[in-house]
């Protein structure tokens, strides 16, 4: 059993490398595109609705609801983005119950892959909802030496969710190898239940978080701008 998918290697040519993450993740991309296009190709408005179509729109919704607790307002507008997330991870850490697979979120350059997916949507979110101007300009507030301290912000909190998510993974494999060596078969599946109880958990604190921070960068500030805009306008005289 292989501690990271990383050590699989399928094909090198010099220095290109085709290992066991890259085949892990493009084949669980496919799976999922494949998945959602057999599910959506016969939705229906109707009273009789198939189960896949039931259980999508329980998860649709489920993820949309969460959105919106987070505080983003129309979450139709980043459930692509977020909902991706979630089942992208999700389901990575339910395949390890196919054997020979690896959880490609057990390698540092998924998570790390994932974490930069963040954080360049997070000012991408913010710009398209407030404007570059006004975006630009919450890194300086309140004053001008929170400058620096913001960047280093955005940075350390993307270095953050590629190693908290990569060391849980990693975390769970690495235990569930070494109960292999040494305890009967057993045992170290009710880990591998276990784990894949941890990995749900993983899928939801990433995508939380994600939009946590998009709720952040997209906040928007009160003022005498924006008075007219929530304010009902006066009726006419007449």
């Amino acid at each position: 059993m292989h501690l990271s998918a990383d050590e699989m290697i399928f094909w090198q040519y010099g220095l290109l490398k085709l290992n066991g993450t890259i085949v892990f993740t493009w084949t669980l991309m496919l799976v999922l595109a494949l998945g959602s296009k057999l599910v959506t190709r016969k939705l229906s408005t109707g009273l009789e609705r198939s189960r896949w179509q039931n259980l999508l729109e329980i998860v649709v919704s489920a993820i949309g609801r969460q959105i919106e607790d987070v505080g983003l307002r129309h979450s139709r507008k980043y459930l692509p983005f977020l909902g991706t997330l979630f089942l992208f991870i999700a389901a990575a850490n339910l395949g390890t119950v196919i054997p020979g697979y690896e959880p490609p979120t057990g390698s540092l350059s998924t998570t790390a892959a994932l974490a930069l997916c963040v954080f360049v949507a997070v000012p991408l979110f913010g710009i398209a909802d407030q404007g570059l101007r006004r975006y630009l300009k919450s890194y300086t507030e309140p004053t001008l030496l929170m400058l620096p301290f913001n960047i280093i912000s955005e940075l350390s909190r993307t270095l953050a969710l590629a190693v908290r998510l990569f060391g849980n993974m990693m975390s769970g494999v690495m235990i569930i190898g070494i109960l292999l060596t040494i305890t009967p078969f057993v045992f170290p599946i009710v880990m591998t239940v276990l784990g894949l109880l941890t990995g749900m958990v993983q899928a939801y604190i990433f995508s939380i978080l994600a939009a946590v921070y998009i709720a952040a960068a997209t906040r928007t500030r009160k003022s005498g701008a924006t008075g007219s805009e929530t304010d009902p306008a006066p009726a006419p005289t007449p």
